[in-house]
């Protein structure tokens, strides 16, 4: 059986990014995507075609992506096609069978719509508003040529009924717990996301501009074209002397960053899933996370704690883990293994199977 995964671009590397690239692995299958620029660092040994580059504009990115997915033709070369991220299912129309693993709804499209709406000048919402109703209706229709979907929470599964009316088998992320391990609890706290306003890394800054005597490194950055230029640019002024933002770091200098630092802090506003606190437990880290989104579905009293999304909340939660991490080290880890690459591997075959 000849499988191609879709996947919108490899810009920023992100969950969607490594979960293609884990589809990919586990069938053998080739990846199918526009930009490739961070492609390298994490699907070294696998097949990548490029359909052209996107600019590097929003929503000219978007719309660019859109249109060479709807548009590309693959179907004499592949049984089988595997969809990951928001655009790449509008090629769902000619390539079947198909299988999208949806990551979530576009979220400027449908739950955070006003929250995108109102970020914007007034120009530029008129924009914003044209763009949204025009491409929320392409989205609609793609999704109606889809076969089969598969999403990564309960919560994402929600918005799948709510916006889409149809059902999606959840398979949650993987995470390789092989690779992590816990050399120290050290002097430090680690943020791992991409530099997004809907992860609301500023609420992580203003926490430990309260915990003078605790550091943060905040790991991630964002792809040219993507809406967190302006946002990610904010951060970076007046930062407190104890939070260090070192942008987007090699897989080994995260798999140490974990192993040495004291837990995570999540403040990603109702995330999708979120793979960092299961590769923070697999380094028997805890995690601090708001009480939103997929980290309910992950963070338990054993493996870190569940605070309000903001600063009273988020900052005594900090001094409480800190003062013992370690007690939290067991749970963590046996947590981690539920969500192992084996456990997701298994899954993505039997729905696969069911789909041919």
């Amino acid at each position: 059986m000849d499988c191609a995964v879709f996947h919108d671009y490899f810009g920023a590397i992100g969950g969607g990014e490594k979960v293609a690239v884990a589809i990919a692995q586990t069938l053998g299958a080739d990846i199918i995507t526009t930009d490739t620029d961070s492609f390298e660092r994490i699907g070294s040994g696998l097949v990548v075609k490029s359909l052209g580059k996107t600019p590097k504009v929003p929503p000219l990115k978007q719309i660019s992506a859109v249109h060479k997915f709807s548009s590309c033709n693959f179907t004499d070369e592949y049984d089988l096609f595997i969809f990951s991220g928001n655009w790449a299912h509008h090629a769902a129309g000619t390539h079947h069978p198909n299988i999208w693993y949806c990551h979530t709804p576009v979220r400027a499209f449908y739950d955070l719509y006003d929250t995108f709406l109102h970020r914007q000048h007034f120009l530029r919402r008129q924009a914003f508003t044209l763009w949204a109703s025009r491409y929320r209706r392409l989205d609609l229709r793609a999704v109606t040529h889809v076969d089969r979907m598969v999403t990564n929470s309960k919560n994402t599964l929600g918005r799948i009924r709510t916006y889409y009316r149809r059902e999606a088998d959840i398979i949650y992320p993987p995470v390789d717990t092989s690779v992590f391990s816990c050399r120290e609890y050290g002097d430090f706290w680690l943020s791992v996301n991409r530099l997004y306003p809907e992860k609301r890394i500023e609420l992580q800054i203003e926490s430990f501009r309260c915990l003078p005597d605790e550091k943060l490194c905040i790991v991630g950055g964002y792809a040219e074209g993507d809406h967190a230029g302006v946002y990610a640019g904010r951060l970076m002024d007046h930062l407190p002397p104890n939070v260090t933002i070192l942008g987007e770091v090699p897989e080994a200098r995260l798999l140490d960053l974990y192993s040495r630092c004291r837990g995570l802090v999540c403040t990603a506003l109702d995330e999708d899933f979120g793979m960092t606190p299961i590769e923070a437990m697999a380094a028997g880290k805890p995690v601090v996370a708001v009480n939103e989104g997929g980290f309910r579905e992950t963070v338990t009293e054993e493996t870190g704690m569940l605070v309000s999304a903001d600063t009273r909340s988020i900052v005594p939660a900090l001094m409480a883990v800190s003062d013992n991490p370690g007690r939290y080290q067991t749970a963590c880890l046996a947590r981690a293994r539920e969500f192992d690459r084996s456990v997701f591997d298994e899954k993505i075959w039997n729905v696969v199977h069911e789909v041919i």
